[in-house]
């Protein structure tokens, strides 16, 4: 493959030296969890009424449902500053020289998502060679799209970039559409071709989704230590999507996907980097060997539209045990409406939902995420608004719960949530020009909080009633800002 980067036209976020120190110095902090906990418990304490009347008994079932899923965000969030204290003391990686990387970006190609697939192609052609010398990047698209003369010119513009276009007439075994017949093809492409070798590894990305001098090093860190593990090497790993300012068009959408970079350090972190992905993957750095996708494929049937999920799940069948976690970050961009960011969660869950009741995967494996899509779904109805409201309505403003010793657990939820945005926040400060949180953001996200999960929570209901009507399965592809 060629090594050869060219001169980019776009011009790429460049990461100075300060800010990757700041990315490498930074840990998950517990103060402000702690700090929310305790408020939240002393004033719940306080204004505890031990009469339960309807509305209690409803607040004592949906505010303490989302406990387990906390537990396993706060012991995620712990797991993740012991990683990266130690990550501390490590040197500087090795070029992975014996192993190759296939970039994998299919993209719809239509002209508003274009601008966004070119900048991340060339950050992948600008930061990725310095350390995997055996770099090809594959841009995945539909034969007729809109924007084919663009991303043909891109690759050949780029000499790492081969585009592959999938013919209208191609079909799957199993009749698989939207992005895993796209995967599909690319899968096996690579096959023919004898890619799909254990020396050889897949990252998969989206359109929108760029990289960095970190994520390059924390990819070749990983694939060099696998070579090292013998028996306990690891298949599977995925590290953190960050949202740099810079790439967002639109500040509410972007403060709210605060939540997203949170998730990936908490619930991603302590069970894909346990070995085991039981909460799914995103589509975006996710690293895979060639010779493992192989045996599992992006066949998944019509229904499928949330492809990276089903593949974790079938992961877990297969390898359990065999997936990791690594601290290195992309760098994609948020919705750039909130008609936009709610299409996006809707999709999300419609697809999930249908996931979780696939019978065609192990219950064991899809216990944890029907309850994480759970509370999600049931998220209008646990909002804070939506319960004083109905309360008000039924002549009841005590929601005091059945009993006094779930109100630590209502504290854990809503402290979690809180601090879930909170980091979220810090993380995409990071990433962006400056490094640091401006003081209007911090002043902002807080009040805004219970807005951000109402777009979650109606995101997520709407999703779920579509399921529920059984409507033909669309995937949905928002614009992508440049």
């Amino acid at each position: 493959m060629a090594v050869v980067a060219v001169a980019t036209q776009i011009a790429l976020p460049r990461r100075s030296l300060t800010m990757v120190r700041r990315q490498a110095d930074w840990r998950p902090a517990l103060l402000p969890f702690l700090l929310t906990f305790s408020a939240v418990l002393a004033v719940s304490w306080w204004t505890y009424q031990p009469e339960t009347p309807l509305m209690g008994w409803m607040t004592t079932i949906l505010w303490t449902l989302p406990t387990g899923s906390s537990c396993v965000g706060v012991a995620g969030a712990l797991l993740t500053r012991r990683r990266m204290r130690r990550q501390r003391r490590w040197g500087p990686p090795e070029p992975a020289w014996q192993d190759g990387l296939l970039v994998v970006v299919p993209t719809i190609g239509r002209h508003d998502t274009y601008p966004a697939l070119e900048r991340a192609v060339r950050s992948y052609c600008e930061y990725l060679p310095a350390y995997f010398p055996q770099l090809r990047v594959d841009i995945v698209t539909e034969e007729g799209c809109e924007a084919l003369p663009a991303i043909l010119a891109l690759g050949a513009a780029q000499p790492l970039v081969r585009v592959v276009v999938v013919p209208k007439p191609y079909r799957t075994p199993n009749g698989t559409r939207f992005k895993a017949r796209a995967n599909h093809y690319s899968h096996q492409l690579r096959i023919a071709e004898g890619e799909a070798r254990e020396d050889v590894w897949v990252l998969h990305m989206d359109d929108d989704t760029g990289v960095g001098p970190d994520t390059a090093s924390s990819l070749a860190r990983f694939v060099n230590a696998q070579r090292k593990a013998g028996l306990r090497a690891k298949h599977l790993a995925q590290g953190v999507l960050a949202y740099p300012r810079e790439n967002a068009v639109n500040r509410l959408t972007w403060l709210a996907d605060a939540v997203r970079p949170a998730d990936d350090i908490t619930r991603f972190a302590v069970l894909t980097g346990g070995g085991t992905p039981l909460a799914g993957l995103h589509g975006e750095l996710l690293l895979i060997r060639a010779s493992v996708e192989a045996t599992i494929g992006w066949d998944f049937g019509p229904k499928a539209i949330v492809e990276d999920a089903q593949l974790a799940l079938n992961f877990c069948s297969r390898y359990r045990g065999r997936s990791d976690w690594f601290s290195g970050r992309c760098y994609g961009a948020s919705p750039a409406s909130v008609r936009d960011f709610v299409k996006q969660r809707e999709r999300w869950a419609w697809g999930l939902a249908a996931l979780v009741l696939n019978r065609g995967i192990p219950l064991r494996n899809r216990i944890f995420l029907g309850y994480c899509v759970s509370t999600w779904v049931l998220g209008p109805l646990q909002h804070v608004g939506v319960v004083l409201l109905a309360g008000a309505m039924l002549g009841e403003v005590n929601t005091s719960p059945a009993s006094p010793y779930v109100l630590p657990l209502w504290a854990l939820n809503m402290a979690y949530v809180v601090w879930m945005y909170w980091e979220g926040l810090k993380i995409n400060s990071i990433v962006s020009a400056g490094g640091r949180r401006r003081w209007w953001e911090r002043l902002c996200l807080l009040p805004l909080i219970p807005l951000f999960s109402l777009w979650e929570g109606v995101g997520g209901l709407r999703g779920f009633a579509r399921f529920l009507r059984a409507e033909e399965n669309k995937f949905v592809v928002i614009a992508k800002p440049a």
